[in-house]
This record gives structure tokens, sequence and C-alpha cells, in this order.
């Protein structure tokens, strides 16, 4: 196939048909490609082979402690929700191996952990996605100190995104303008268009490794037409958002808050569990693990997810900062909507929805803002909290 040049904000079209190419053009590459699949009765990210492998018309229901997957009436590709499953797994590593020792002969020998990051594809990334990876990216890279192994991850990593068409019953990416159209970092941006009874997908690039590979798949130049029908998915996607958050403000209402009864509320519901932490795509809480072998000759120190939930994170020299469950709550939401505006000059939330999904007990960020927005700045008991609940 020839290379014509692409403008960075030209849109292609690919067929159902055709869309195997893709996996065969970023293979030929030397990329793994790593996308969504069904496993476990959940979408989640692993390691795909070819389009088969794909959640071809599955779709997801979501809602407060709920997450079931049912069949669609077509074979949409990316016809779901967010899954259990984010993009930080495989550049903030769940376990990473900082460096492992050993004696050979009466001689230490150290040596680093990991070896070379392997080139990956991230197939079907959301916006709010793009955003936590933003997120990201500022934790690990534009501050005083940059992860080497993030960012060795992160350069090659080639992002495909797929704009949503399906957001679940607990996203909320509109509230916090991260969604639900790809609007940057992403080298090829996809739009599923069903209708009419046609299958298609209009590509968008992104960067010129973008366009470069989009040489190699298709050189079919969209329509307006085309343009139209995909704008309509996006449209009919963020006008169906499962939740929505009042985010304007919210810095200072939580600030202004900080004893508000409701935190006593969510306190007697959380099982500090730490599911929502761990399924959040932005949070980035680690410990540090040493581990030896009995004979004392191999040694290694592991650096490993952890959460802000759990009683030893915040112990300190003989107790626990946080020993409460409202103290840790209070402080992971707190986190996420304000002080984390202070530290990287933006919100922790992307409006994805996990964390409500994923909780056992269904407790909502959004309803939790909700609450103490409505009844900001009075001083009200845990009961009369209840009360104004009630319909």
């Amino acid at each position: 196939m020839s290379m014509p040049m692409f403008s960075l904000t030209e849109c292609f079209i690919l067929s159902q048909k055709s869309f195997p190419r893709l996996f065969e053009v970023l293979q030929a590459k030397g990329y793994q490609v790593i996308g969504p699949t069904v496993r476990d009765g959940a979408v989640v990210y692993e390691q795909l082979s070819s389009v088969d492998e794909l959640p071809c018309g599955w779709q997801d229901d979501q809602g407060g402690g709920t997450y079931r997957l049912k069949r669609r009436a077509d074979n949409a590709l990316f016809g779901y929700g967010v899954g259990p499953h984010s993009w930080k797994k495989l550049l903030h590593l769940p376990a990473y191996c900082l460096w492992s020792a050993q004696t050979e002969n009466g001689k230490l020998q150290i040596a680093p952990g990991d070896g070379p990051a392997p080139k990956l594809a991230f197939l079907g990334v959301r916006s709010c996605e793009l955003h936590a990876l933003a997120i990201q990216d500022k934790v690990f890279l534009r501050g005083k100190y940059v992860d080497p192994a993030y960012r060795q991850r992160r350069e090659n990593a080639l992002i495909v995104a797929v704009n949503c068409a399906q957001p679940s019953g607990t996203c909320f990416c509109v509230s916090m303008n991260t969604g639900p159209k790809a609007s940057f970092s992403f080298d090829l941006a996809l739009t599923e268009v069903i209708e009419s009874g046609q299958h298609f997908f209009l590509v968008e690039t992104g960067s010129p490794q973008g366009a470069e590979l989009l040489g190699q798949i298709t050189e079919q130049k969209a329509t307006q037409k085309d343009k139209d029908a995909a704008a309509r998915v996006v449209a009919n996607a963020a006008a169906h958002m499962g939740r929505t958050m009042e985010s304007a403000g919210i810095k200072d209402l939580l600030y202004r808050n900080y004893d508000h009864p409701r935190w006593e509320d969510v306190a007697a519901r959380c099982l500090s569990c730490a599911n929502c932490t761990m399924v959040c795509p932005t949070c980035f809480c680690t410990t540090v693990e040493d581990a030896t072998d009995l004979a004392g000759k191999q040694a290694s120190r592991w650096r490993k997810w952890d959460s802000c939930f759990t009683m030893d994170f915040s112990f300190i020299h003989g107790s626990s900062v946080r020993a409460s469950t409202k103290s840790r709550y209070r402080q992971w939401m707190t986190h996420k909507l304000a002080t984390w505006f202070d530290q990287f000059g933006t919100s922790g939330c992307v409006g994805c929805g996990r964390c409500i999904s994923w909780c056992p007990v269904g407790i909502d960020i959004t309803e939790e803002a909700r609450v103490i927005r409505q009844n900001d700045g009075i001083t009200l008991t845990k009961e009369q909290v209840h009360e104004n609940q009630k319909p």
C-alpha cells in the first residue's frame, strides 16, 4: 500500500471487515496489543492476539456496587463502559521490582529489578482514561522527581483511543470535562458507528506516528456524512451519563466542610476494603517491601500498590494518623476532589465511575459530594442528614 501524507486533523474510514488490519500492522511493528476482552464476567484489559478476542456484542450494566455483562442487539466491538481494570496497571505496575541482590563466591551483586519496557499498543482507551493517563504523567513525569520505570513504559506505549458510545450507569465524565470524546494524547482515535445497516469506524490521527500507521491500514477518507454520524454517537453518549457531579467550586466546598456529619454517615457504610483505590485510574499510593531467601543469599526490594484506606498506610511512630474509617474516606475523597488541585493543578477524579460500581456497599462519590453541597456550611446531626435524604 502506498504511504500518503496525512494531516493530523484528517479523518478516515475503517470498515468492520478491515478492522483486523489494525492488529496486523501493530503486531508487524513489534507491538503487543493490549485491549478489552471478556474474562470472569467482566471486560478487562489483556494482551490480544486477534480481533476475535474483543468483547463483540457485549455491554455492561453498572450501578452502585453492581457490575453485570449482557448481550447487545448488535455486534459492537466497543459497546461497553469501563471495567475494573485501568491502563495504569501497565504503566504504574501493581508490583515492581526495584532491585535484586545476591551473593556469589562471597561477592555481593546488585541488579536492576526489571528489564527493558515492552512496546505496548493500548487499544480501546476512553477519553476519561486519557485524562487519567495525563494525571499520572503529572505525578510521575512532570514533578521534581521522575519515575524512570514509568517513563520508559509510557514512552513505549502507543494509544488507540475509542470515543465512548455506551456510557455506564455510573459514568459522569461530562461533569468532569473529561469525555466522552477523546481530544488529546492519542495516536489514533476511533468512533464506532452502527446505523442504517452500516458498521464502520471513523479514524482520527493524533500524532505523526498514528498517521504513519493509518497509512498502512486505510486510505478511505471520511465524508461529511461519516463525520456527522460519528458526532451523533458521541453526542448520544454525552446525553446518557449515568451520574452527574457539580464540580464548580468543589475544592473550597470540601475544605469548608471538613467536619460535616456526612463523613460519619459514609464511615458507617464503608468497609475500608480499598476497592475504590485499586480500580481508580489515578490513585498512585505505594508501599515498599523487602524480601530475602532463607539462606540469606538473595534479596529483593519491591514497590507495590497500597491504599490510603489501610490502617498501616498512615502508621507513623507507633500509631496511625488516620485510625478511623471516617478519616480515611474523608482523606481519599478530599484528596481526589480538592487537595489534588493544590498538588497537581487538576482534579484527581476523571468521572469513570469505577469507584461506585466496584464498591461492595455502593458508596457513590457523586452522592456524597451532592449531600455535602446541599448542606454546605450547615451544622447538622447525623440523624438530620439522613432525614434530608428521604424523598
